[in-house]
């Protein structure tokens, strides 16, 4: 049972935890018998647990019909709450124990801009599959604060999710956080210019031909200033922004079939591009060097679990 009185006063005692379990089975099955038969119950000890829970929600739930029960719409509110409950439980409890990675059913979730999570997933996931075969991985695109030139600033979204446990790990291009945070550079990354095969600009890439040519940028909101706008304003020039595509996978799959040229990170580009024809050539102006740093609250690598994962990236 949990506790008998929460902060706000609300009476506790009834809500026994199994309730809620009951409610996510019953809500998956559709059907109080087969719900009934994953819990290692009768389906009466199902039926009067959801009798428990109509009245501990003041809500009916699960409504019959010839081939089951449908949810409520007061249940479909309650699906989304209810399980990201359980997930928190389940971790507290999974954290309690050793951690086995052989042997462990648990998951994580890591953030990355999608240009890094396409060169760290392959190699993690073939060491999970040695090491560690039960455990999950979910992984969640981290963007920066639109308009935000300060890379520390930028990043401060990915910051308030790690601490909100939001996600488990977050990678971002800076190395400056708050020293509540533990971090790890993993390693450093520029960029490369991103065309088809055949296209003209590989033949001379010239500052002044890259400044004629019509440009692809990656942006989720849409935005067609990015940081190589930022650089080549230093020198007093300007490029067309033909099209902005939401992710860099997308970005390589456009300027396969078009004249645009773009620029990606260049690890992305070395596993990625032969696949799709695309060649890659030097930018004809610095674009700059970043470090990629994995990052996580000190208090929870703690969690033995989590810290095995950060050593695996």
């Amino acid at each position: 049972m949990l506790s008998r009185i929460d902060h706000s006063g609300a009476d506790l005692s009834r809500a026994d935890l199994n309730l809620l379990v009951l409610f996510e089975i019953v809500r998956e099955e559709g059907h109080v018998g087969r719900a009934a038969e994953r819990l290692n119950l009768s389906s009466s000890a199902v039926s009067h647990g959801l009798g428990r829970l109509r009245r501990l929600l003041n809500d009916p739930l699960f409504l019959k019909t010839p081939k089951g029960v449908v949810p409520t719409a007061r249940a479909l509110e309650l699906a989304a709450p209810i399980a990201d409950i359980l997930a928190r439980v389940r971790s507290v409890v999974a954290t309690a124990a050793p951690f086995e990675p052989a042997t462990s059913t648990r998951r994580f979730t890591v953030g990355a801009p999608d240009g890094v999570s396409a060169v760290f997933l392959p190699p993690l996931l073939a060491r999970l599959g040695k090491e560690a075969p039960g455990i999950d991985i979910g992984v969640r695109q981290l963007l920066p604060t639109q308009g935000e030139t300060s890379p520390d600033r930028a990043w401060r979204g990915a910051l308030a999710e790690l601490e909100a446990r939001a996600m488990d790990i977050a990678i971002v291009p800076t190395d400056q956080f708050p020293p509540r945070f533990h971090g790890r550079v993993l390693f450093e990354e520029d960029f490369v210019l991103a065309m088809r095969a055949g296209h003209p600009f590989a033949r001379a890439p010239t500052l002044d031909r890259y400044c004629a040519m019509r440009h692809l940028v990656v942006s989720l909101t849409g935005d067609p200033y990015g940081f190589v706008d930022r650089v080549l304003a230093e020198q007093g020039r300007a490029r067309r922004i033909a099209l902005t595509v939401p992710n860099f996978m997308f970005a390589l799959a456009v300027v396969a079939e078009t004249d645009l040229i773009t620029a990606l990170p260049r690890r992305f580009a070395a596993l990625h591009a032969r696949r799709f024809g695309v060649v890659r050539r030097e930018a004809p102006l610095p674009l700059g060097r970043f470090r990629l740093t994995a990052v996580a609250p000190q208090v929870a690598m703690m969690d033995a679990g989590l810290a095995w994962l950060f050593d695996r990236l």
